[in-house]
């Protein structure tokens, strides 16, 4: 539907405004840029970290915005002034991924440095460091009920953890390779996992494994024989779950069936290389209607839903909302 170009690196990650009003991107040109959504405008531009933007989330309970990188920081960002006013220092090493938890006033960042920090929003201090996996930390995900904080690592394994007490409830090892994204169902009980092996489903609170997500024909893994690496999963209220390869692809997939319904390739930006496909990040918007993915050709792009999709016009079976809601009712 758009390309929305500007940044001068890959685009590394991408957030939300809870109104829907704008997004933010980050790059690996150290920028945060805030963008319009209705018209994909430039509306500001953030300068403070020195290294790729690998991490974003806009608070929906404060004007904050909170943004991790490869120069070892996490920062905290006031919207009404667009500056920082809290800096969160203790990793070690760059910093991959952030969230906020959903009711209390703290943050969880994981990076390369083996551990998840989870940090006291507004005394800055460090309340546990979260330690056992081998390698990187490349996702985690925070939520209202035990486990309230999950990790995943490219050490293959998935960690469901204690907030309380700061240990590991449990550790998940059915990936065979490096865990780079995590999504939860907004309703559900569960969440997804995905690697270059294949994506998988689990049941909260302990982890029971529910099913493999992939294709009769291998998905991003095995792909043309070859393993693609999944950057992002996301998922919508329509239960429409979309995971981005390393090697350009985008598959959206049926969450109650594990069916991939479409698969398509993103389209390269003129002057760039073929291999700049990678989709390193996505989101749906407020709304789940509108996907936008953060891709290698340093470009956003938005794609939007086909009402007129049918079997005949997508051979793999087209992405008819209406009737996937009306089936659903049923």
């Amino acid at each position: 539907m758009r390309v929305i170009s500007g940044h001068l690196g890959w685009v590394r990650s991408i957030a939300f405004s809870p109104d829907n009003d704008w997004f933010v991107t980050g790059s690996v040109d150290r920028t945060i840029k805030i963008w319009d959504v209705a018209s994909g405008a430039l509306r500001l531009t953030l300068t403070g970290h020195i290294n790729t933007v690998r991490g974003l989330k806009v608070s929906d309970r404060h004007p904050y915005l909170f943004s991790c990188s490869e120069d070892r920081t996490v920062k905290c960002w006031d919207l009404n002034t667009n500056s920082v006013v809290r800096h969160y220092h203790g990793h070690l090493s760059g910093v991959f991924c952030v969230d906020i938890h959903p009711k209390l006033d703290i943050l969880v960042s994981g990076g390369r440095d083996s551990c998840a920090r989870v940090w006291d929003m507004r005394s800055k201090r460090e309340i546990h460091v979260l330690g056992g996996h081998e390698d990187a930390v490349g996702a985690v995900l925070c939520s209202a009920t035990d486990p309230q904080v999950i990790t995943a690592s490219y050490d293959g394994t998935i960690k469901l953890w204690d907030l309380v007490a700061g240990r590991a409830m449990a550790t998940l090892t059915h990936h065979k390779k490096g865990v780079r994204a995590l999504v939860a169902h907004a309703k559900e009980y569960t969440f997804a996992s995905g690697s270059s092996d294949n994506m998988k489903k689990w049941q909260l609170p302990q982890g029971k494994f529910m099913q493999n997500i992939n294709h009769v024909g291998g998905g991003h893994a095995h792909r043309q024989g070859v393993e693609s690496i999944v950057n992002c999963m996301v998922l919508n209220e329509d239960d429409v779950m979309m995971s981005g390869g390393d090697d350009g692809t985008l598959d959206f997939w049926d969450w109650r069936s594990g069916h991939c319904f479409q698969s398509m390739k993103t389209q390269v930006q003129p002057g760039s290389l073929e291999a700049e496909s990678a989709i390193y990040a996505a989101s749906f918007d407020m709304t789940g209607s509108r996907l936008f993915t953060c891709e290698a050709d340093k470009t956003i792009k938005v794609w939007k839903e086909d009402l007129e999709a049918t079997e005949e016009t997508h051979p793999i079976v087209g992405w008819d909302p209406k009737a996937r809601r009306r089936a659903a009712r049923h």
